[in-house]
């Protein structure tokens, strides 16, 4: 066979692949499903295996994995199962794993673009640190072209204390002109059956349904957004397509942890906030934030290794005047002209 046959083979081959794109990854419409799975992923989806109706993706990433087809578990067909809160996801991976694996999708407080605790990061270099702040105050974790998140910090100063105790009860995560909030709300008394999350889009608050595919979805101009619950309450993962996929879960400072941790909480408050694992997509070089800044090319932690509690300063560096904002000596986001207010 001559050269010329050998590549026209080559280059059919491919298009019957590519071909087999599936219709799912493109959004729908407000309201209608929307394929959930982060954007750029290292893959095209292919059409499911016939009978099992197990998932399938043709690896782009150059490596050891690099145009081989990978096939989601018998026990996790699905990378976004309909029964989304009771069944496990199938993780494609095309890096130097190259596999397809069954795993559950609620953030993990000890990986990658993790924020969790009494604020404790674990950064895009894989060191964890914390960062203290202050209560009722806002912090920019990652502040970038396109993407500005802010955190809020509720917390508390038992008496003897130099400092307080805080934790992450709400997120805004704003981009384009859009403003996405994810939080907990405050809590007297903590029940698991009841949902302490609150989610709102540029300003209103949405209801993320508890049944059916149990998502709410939106579609702008720009990119389709999806808030997905993860569990039966208290847990969802928010997809900004082209930009970031963010795992979270309300959850309360239990009486085990207060005591062990000293806090000396007051009885009539559960102090729900969040845990949370980011994954971010298309960051600048020159990111910013608490967070975003460990995602920079190069970047190198200041941060003391081998003691307890490795502390992050840059407070005066990240503070924003509120919420929704902005502006802090490092922040890198600017709206367009045209701006969906929170």
């Amino acid at each position: 066979m001559d050269k010329r046959n050998l590549c026209l083979i080559v280059t059919l081959l491919l298009l019957s692949i590519f071909s087999q794109v599936t219709i799912a990854d493109q959004p729908e419409g407000k309201g209608k499903e929307v394929n959930a799975v982060a954007p750029d992923p290292g893959y095209v989806a292919l059409d499911p295996l016939p009978g099992t109706g197990q998932e399938r993706a043709f690896c782009t990433v150059q490596g050891v994995c690099y145009y081989r087809t990978l096939t989601c578990p018998t026990e996790c067909p699905q990378r976004k199962p309909k029964q989304n809160k009771k069944q496990k996801g199938c993780y494609i991976d095309c890096s130097s794993k190259c596999e397809a694996t069954c795993k559950w999708r609620l953030p993990r407080c000890d990986g990658y673009g993790a924020l969790c605790y009494d604020p404790r990061f674990v950064g895009g270099d894989g060191v964890m640190f914390y960062f203290h702040g202050a209560k009722e105050t806002d912090f920019a974790i990652v502040s970038d072209d396109n993407l500005h998140i802010n955190a809020h910090l509720i917390g508390t100063r038992p008496q003897g204390r130099k400092r307080d105790y805080t934790w992450v009860q709400t997120l805004s995560v704003m981009f384009d002109t859009h403003t996405l909030v994810v939080g907990a709300t405050e809590v007297s008394h903590w029940d698991d059956k009841v949902d302490a999350l609150i989610v709102q889009w540029n300003g209103e608050t949405v209801n993320v349904p508890t049944d059916g595919d149990a998502e709410w979805s939106v579609n702008t101009a720009e990119r389709s957004v999806v808030v997905e619950r993860t569990d039966d309450l208290n847990s969802v993962r928010v997809t900004v397509s082209e930009v970031l996929q963010l795992d979270v879960k309300v959850v309360p400072i239990g009486e085990k942890e207060n005591k062990v941790h000293n806090y000396q909480l007051p009885a009539d408050d559960a102090f729900a906030h969040l845990e949370t694992q980011f994954k971010f997509f298309n960051l600048s070089k020159d990111v910013e934030g608490i967070l975003g800044k460990t995602y920079q090319p190069g970047y190198v932690s200041p941060v003391k290794r081998g003691v307890p509690m490795p502390i992050m300063g840059g407070e005066d560096k990240y503070q924003t005047p509120s919420l929704h904002s902005a502006i802090c000596k490092k922040c890198r986001f600017q709206r367009p002209s045209s701006v969906a207010s929170a």
